[in-house]
C-alpha cells in the first residue's frame, strides 16, 4: 500500500537514477549535510536535478531536499552525487560540537548534588 501523494513507483526510481540503487562508499551525503547550489538549473537538465538546484539557494539538509522533493533520501543522495561530481552543488557538513572534558562533567555533577 503506497502513500497519498507519493508515486514511489520502483520503475519511476530506476529510471531518475539512471538505473543506480545506490551511491557510491564515498558519497559524501548524510542527511544533516546542507547542500548549497553553485548555479542554476539550465534547459533540458533532468527535473529532479533542477528542483534540487532551485530548493538549495540557500543551504538545505538532505532530509529537507528528499521530503520537498517526496523522493527516498537513497533515491536524493543518489541525485546529489550527480550533482556535485558536476560541480552544481556543494556539500557544507555541521560543525560537530566538541566532547566536554569528562572529568569538567564530573566537577559540574558534584556541584549540583552540593547545592
Amino acid at each position: 500500500m503506497s502513500r497519498p501523494g507519493r508515486d514511489d513507483a520502483p520503475d519511476r526510481l530506476y529510471t531518475v537514477t539512471g538505473g543506480r540503487s545506490r551511491s557510491g562508499a564515498d558519497n559524501p551525503f548524510d542527511l544533516v549535510t546542507l547542500v548549497v547550489a553553485e548555479c542554476d538549473p539550465v534547459p533540458g537538465m533532468q527535473s529532479e536535478h533542477a528542483a534540487i538546484l532551485r530548493l538549495t539557494e540557500r543551504p538545505t539538509a538532505v532530509v529537507e531536499i528528499a521530503a520537498e522533493l517526496k523522493l527516498p533520501v537513497s533515491i536524493t543522495r543518489i541525485l546529489l552525487a550527480d550533482l556535485q561530481a558536476s560541480g552544481r552543488v556543494s556539500a557544507r557538513h555541521p560543525r560537530t560540537a566538541a566532547i566536554p572534558d569528562p572529568d569538567i562533567l564530573e566537577q559540574v555533577l558534584v556541584g549540583l548534588r552540593n547545592l
